[in-house]
C-alpha cells in the first residue's frame, strides 16, 4: 500500500502540540500539569489559558499511539507484499519495541537520574506484545482493547491507592507513579488497548472492500459515538473517570479529565476528537497538493526522530531562553519547529536512500 498522507499530517499536527507542551515544561513557570488525582487538588482553581494550553496537547499521546498501531498494520502488508516472512517482520517489530523501550528505560532515565518512564516506553512494550498479538485477528482485537479500556479502572483500583507507594509491577502495567527514586507516567496496558484500536483500523484500510462505506465516514460514525461517550461517562460522573471528577458544570470542569492513568473519559474524548480531525483530512486529501515538503507532512514521517531531537533542541534553547510565561513557550515551540524542519527533511531523505538499514528504527 502507498503511504496515506493524511495519517502523516495528523501524526505531524500531534508532534507540533506535543512541541507546545514540551516547550511548556521547560520555559513556562505557570505550566498546568495535574491531569491526574495524584496531582489534582479538589477544589483547586485553573488559569484559563494555562489549563487549555495543555488541554490541546493532550490529543497527542493517544493519537500517536494509536496512529502507531495503524502504522504497524500498513507495514506488515507491505512487508509482505515485499517478499518477508512472517519470522522477518516479527523479529523487526520485537528488535524495534525492544529499541523505543529502552530509550526511556536507559537514555531519558539516566537523563532524569531515576527511573523515568514516559511514552517511549509505553510504546515500545506495547509494540512488542504486538508482535505476538495481532496474530489474534481483527475481532479479538477489537474486543480485547475494548475489555482493557472498559475494564481497565475496575482493576487498576482493586490494587491502586493514588497516594501510596504502588509496586513496580503495577506501575509498569496499570497504575502511574511518582517518586524520587521513580516516576512511572505511562502504565503500558491501557496503552496497549489503544495500539490494538489503531492496529484494528489498519487491518481494516488494508481488507475494505471497494464498495464499503469510505474510510472518512467510518472515521466520523465512530469518532461521534466516541464523543458521546465521553459525554455522558463524564456525565454520570462515576466510574470511568478514575477518580478525578467532575467538581462543576464549567467546561474546564468537564475537560479536566484524567491522563494518568488514561480514563475512559479521557480516552473517548481524544480518540474522538483523532477520528474526526483525521475524517476531515482524509476528505481534504484529494483536495490538497502539498508535494513532499510540507512541515507538517515531514514531521509526521520522521515523527520518533524529532521526537528525540525536539528535546536535543529545547535544552540548547535553556542557554538562549529564561524561563517565564505562556509567551515564552509558544516562542521555544516556534523555534524548535522552525530549526527542527530542515533537519527533518535531511534525516527522511538519508533514511529513504537507505531503507533496510538502521534508520528503519527511527
Amino acid at each position: 500500500m502507498n503511504r496515506i498522507a493524511a495519517i502523516d499530517w495528523m501524526r505531524g499536527f500531534v508532534m507540533v502540540l506535543m512541541t507546545l507542551d514540551h516547550a511548556s515544561a521547560f520555559f513556562n513557570q505557570g505550566r498546568i500539569a495535574n491531569d491526574t488525582i495524584v496531582k489534582h487538588v479538589v477544589g483547586s482553581s485553573f488559569v484559563v489559558e494555562q489549563f487549555f494550553t495543555r488541554w490541546i496537547t493532550h490529543l497527542s499521546a493517544p493519537t500517536f499511539v494509536f496512529l502507531t498501531g495503524t502504522a504497524m498494520a500498513l507495514s506488515i502488508v507491505q512487508r509482505r507484499e515485499k517478499g518477508l516472512d512472517s519470522k522477518a517482520i516479527d523479529r523487526d517489530l520485537l528488535m524495534r519495541g525492544a529499541l523505543i523501550a529502552l530509550l526511556d528505560i536507559i537514555v531519558f532515565s539516566f537523563l532524569s537520574g531515576k527511573l523515568y518512564l514516559q511514552v517511549l516506553y509505553a510504546i515500545g512494550v506495547s509494540m512488542m506484545l504486538m508482535a505476538l498479538l495481532y496474530r489474534l485477528g481483527r475481532r479479538v482485537l477489537l474486543i480485547s482493547a475494548l475489555m482493557l479500556l472498559i475494564g481497565g479502572e475496575a482493576f487498576t483500583l482493586l490494587f491502586w491507592q493514588p497516594h501510596e507507594q504502588v509496586p513496580l509491577w503495577l506501575a509498569l502495567t496499570f497504575a502511574p507513579w511518582f517518586s524520587a527514586s521513580f516516576t512511572v507516567l505511562y502504565p503500558a496496558i491501557p496503552w496497549l488497548a489503544i495500539m490494538m484500536l489503531g492496529w484494528v483500523f489498519g487491518d481494516w484500510l488494508t481488507t475494505r472492500q471497494q464498495n464499503s462505506w469510505p474510510v472518512a465516514r467510518v472515521l466520523l460514525t465512530v469518532g461521534l459515538l466516541a464523543l458521546i461517550c465521553f459525554l455522558l461517562v463524564r456525565g454520570v460522573n462515576g466510574y470511568g473517570n478514575m477518580l478525578l471528577y467532575r467538581e462543576d458544570n464549567s467546561v474546564i470542569q468537564w475537560l479536566h479529565v484524567s491522563k494518568y492513568p488514561p480514563s475512559i473519559s479521557y480516552i473517548s474524548l481524544e480518540l474522538g476528537l483523532t477520528m474526526i480531525i483525521l475524517a476531515t483530512l482524509l476528505w481534504l486529501q484529494p483536495k490538497i497538493s502539498i508535494g513532499q515538503y510540507g512541515p507538517i507532512l515531514v514531521f509526521g514521517q520522521t515523527a520518533l526522530f524529532f521526537y528525540l531531537a525536539h528535546f536535543a533542541v529545547l535544552a540548547l534553547l535553556t542557554l538562549l531562553l529564561e524561563r517565564a510565561g505562556l509567551g515564552q513557550a509558544f516562542l521555544a515551540a516556534a523555534l524548535t519547529l522552525g530549526l527542527l524542519y530542515p533537519i527533518c527533511c535531511a534525516y527522511r531523505a538519508l533514511k529513504w536512500r537507505y531503507p533496510e538499514s538502521i534508520l528503519r528504527f527511527i
